[in-house]
């Protein structure tokens, strides 16, 4: 394919023009082909216009992967607004401060979700601009509010939709997505629609997509990446997107097997759960072809038994933050298991990258966000004046180019008087035989200042102790870089982008 439309509805126009009967979305009650999708979108748009909706106004999205949620996006972007994610995971109180600091007119919302209907306590009475609330079915249809098929039927004025599509501009807003909020209030993170396009593309083109590709999408659609790298990635190259609900082992292999999954993005722990599930040997794999991961420590070990024993022909990591449009750089299918595990690879998307004062890795470029929110305060401490956007994550830089996250600042620690990146003691605590998973935070010491400790999750059947996990610890690291001390755990609190969320480890010690 040539050329790269810079708006989402220009994209779709283009991907069901060229490939109208090639199958664009596969979900359990649903498929649809790229010329079904832009039928759908359009009668979605229409259904927005028809109530009201007005370029450059904000709809939110609270839904898990449902084919419902790849519809409203761009129908939200058909009619010339924002679109606004919100996380499943919200409390109904999280849900309300974002939909109240975007101003959302209209709401796009799960019915129940894993037993739980969020929306039920949603404060509307908090929301004055909120006019409606559209409902989609997931485990069960509420009648409460306007149900998903009711909305679709009021969508007849598609000459309304034609007319906004093409009035969208690669610079209008597309999105606004809140940053992962693991330390303070989160931030609305606002970017263009040529910026929501050229990362997703940048990314495709390193892990050479194309139509013939089908994409397992474990990531969250209101995630970053699997929005932008899942949904706006499938939309370019014309690969064929199979949602997944939530993460199940079993049921991602029947997906492989029934569908033959080429491309398989997640965090490590997805791979490292499927390649330590006992029913693995009974599903046909052999189709993956594409892995890309990141958002943690990678072993080494893990990179080379996805490559050996998921024969995964390209697995690679990536790394890129909300502010950057969620890219920034990645490995290239020409790297080693070691380049893949140890580093995040070289800049994509037209970015520039180079390291700041105190480590800390800058980026500059086309991609970097628009700015956050309501808040140029915020917006000018994170851009600086030169348009370098300031990260907060530490990292080098080799003779090859390839980034190296060492850490955030803020997870960095001194205890005696040395700094001590958590990252660099978690990649060594990952060769020890019995740890699944690892993180590692500084706590108070009356001696050193601060000292490490290790909250470890052991794989099935291991009796790995405190002991044994420091003295390896001290075999490998200098002294004041090895933890104190060590709290196993069942699971390490992630947010929806694979990250540990610190601040909830620090709360259990």
């Amino acid at each position: 394919m040539t050329g790269d439309p810079r708006t989402t509805p220009a994209a779709l126009d283009r991907i069901a023009r060229q490939l109208p009967e090639h199958p664009a979305l596969i979900a359990d009650d649903r498929c649809l082909t790229f010329a079904e999708l832009r039928d759908e979108v359009h009668r979605a748009a229409a259904a927005l216009i028809a109530l009201g909706v007005v370029p450059g106004e904000r709809v939110a999205i609270w839904s898990p992967n449902t084919w419902h949620w790849v519809v409203a996006c761009l129908a939200i972007h058909h009619a010339g607004a924002a679109m606004v994610p919100l996380n499943t995971r919200y409390t109904s109180a999280e849900a309300r401060d974002i939909v109240a600091r975007t101003g959302a007119s209209v709401l796009i919302a799960m019915g129940r979700f894993l037993g739980v209907d969020r929306l039920a306590g949603l404060d509307r009475g908090a929301l004055p601009a909120l006019r409606h609330i559209v409902r989609v079915p997931v485990e069960r249809h509420e009648m409460a509010d306007m149900p998903w098929d009711d909305f679709i039927r009021r969508g007849v004025d598609l000459d309304a939709v034609a007319t906004r599509a093409a009035a969208v501009t690669p610079d209008d807003i597309s999105d606004i997505l809140f940053t992962s909020g693991t330390t303070g209030r989160s931030k609305g993170v606002v970017c263009a629609h040529r910026q929501s396009l050229a990362g997703p593309a940048a990314w495709a083109a390193c892990g050479k997509i194309t139509s013939a590709d089908r994409y397992l999408c474990i990531n969250p659609f209101f995630h970053n990446f699997g929005y932008k790298a899942g949904i706006l990635a499938c939309l370019q190259t014309g690969a064929t997107l199979i949602p997944q609900l939530t993460f199940d082992p079993v049921r991602v292999f029947q997906a492989i097997q029934q569908h033959r999954i080429t491309v398989l993005p997640g965090p490590p722990t997805i791979y490292q759960s499927l390649l330590d599930h006992p029913a693995r040997g009974d599903y046909d794999l052999s189709s993956l072809r594409f892995a890309v991961t990141g958002a943690a420590t990678v072993p080494v070990a893990l990179v080379e038994r996805m490559q050996s024993e998921l024969d995964i022909d390209i697995v690679l990591t990536a790394y890129g933050l909300t502010e950057s449009g969620g890219f920034a750089t990645m490995c290239r299918p020409e790297d080693d298991a070691v380049t893949v595990a140890t580093t995040c690879g070289r800049p994509i998307a037209d970015f520039e990258l180079r390291i700041g004062e105190l480590g800390e890795v800058l980026l500059r470029g086309p991609n970097v966000m628009l700015g956050y929110l309501d808040d140029p305060q915020a917006t000018a401490a994170a851009i600086d004046a030169d348009g370098w956007l300031h990260t907060g994550d530490v990292g080098s830089v080799d003779a090859a180019g390839n980034l190296r996250i060492t850490d955030r600042l803020k997870d960095m620690y001194i205890c005696g008087g040395f700094n001590v990146y958590p990252a660099e003691v978690e990649q060594v605590l990952t060769g020890l035989d019995g740890v699944a998973d690892v993180a590692v935070i500084g706590v108070p010491d009356e001696r050193l200042g601060e000292v490490g400790r290790a909250f470890v999750v052991r794989r099935p059947g291991s009796d790995l102790d405190e002991k044994s996990v420091i003295a390896y610890a001290r075999e490998h690291l200098a002294n004041f870089k090895a933890p104190r001390s060590v709290q196993f755990v069942d699971v390490l609190p992630r947010n929806a982008g694979g990250k540990v969320v610190k601040p909830l480890l620090r709360e259990m010690t």
